[in-house]
C-alpha cells in the first residue's frame, strides 16, 4: 500500500482514514486477519505508537476487532461497512453539489449534470 502522507495535519488522522478507506473498499476483507502494528508502521515509515494511535481509533469505530491471541481482525459486520460507505459516498456527492452550486450552477442543473456525468462513465 501507498501511504500518502503529509505534515498539514496529524499523522494517525491521516493513517485512519487511509487504513478505513482500504477497509471499506474491500483490498482488507470483512473478516480478515489484519497486519500488525509493527508491520504497517514499517510499511508506512511511522512511529509504532503512531499507527497504534490509528488502530485504537479503528476498533473504537468498531472496523477492526482486538483479540489478545490473534491480534486484530477486520469487522465481519458487513451492516457496518455499508453503512460506513455510503456515508462516504454521501459526503463526496454531497462536496460535489455544493462545488457546483458556488460555480452558479441551480439544483436541477446540479442533479441533471451529475446524472449526465455518471451515465457518460458507464
Amino acid at each position: 500500500m501507498s501511504w500518502n502522507l503529509s505534515k498539514d495535519r496529524p499523522i494517525y488522522l491521516q493513517l485512519v482514514e487511509q487504513i478505513k478507506l482500504q477497509i471499506l473498499s474491500g483490498t482488507y476483507a470483512s473478516g480478515e486477519h489484519f497486519p500488525s502494528v509493527r508491520e504497517l508502521a514499517t510499511e508506512a515509515a511511522v512511529n509504532p505508537n503512531t499507527m497504534q494511535k490509528a488502530l485504537s481509533a479503528l476498533e473504537q469505530e468498531g472496523l477492526l476487532v482486538g483479540s489478545r491471541t490473534n491480534g486484530r481482525s477486520v469487522t465481519s459486520d458487513e451492516t457496518l461497512i455499508r453503512s460506513m460507505r455510503e456515508e462516504i459516498a454521501d459526503g463526496i456527492v454531497k462536496g460535489c453539489r455544493d462545488a457546483l452550486l458556488r460555480l452558479g450552477f441551480s439544483e436541477e442543473e446540479c442533479t441533471a449534470y451529475m446524472q449526465k456525468q455518471g451515465m457518460e462513465d458507464l
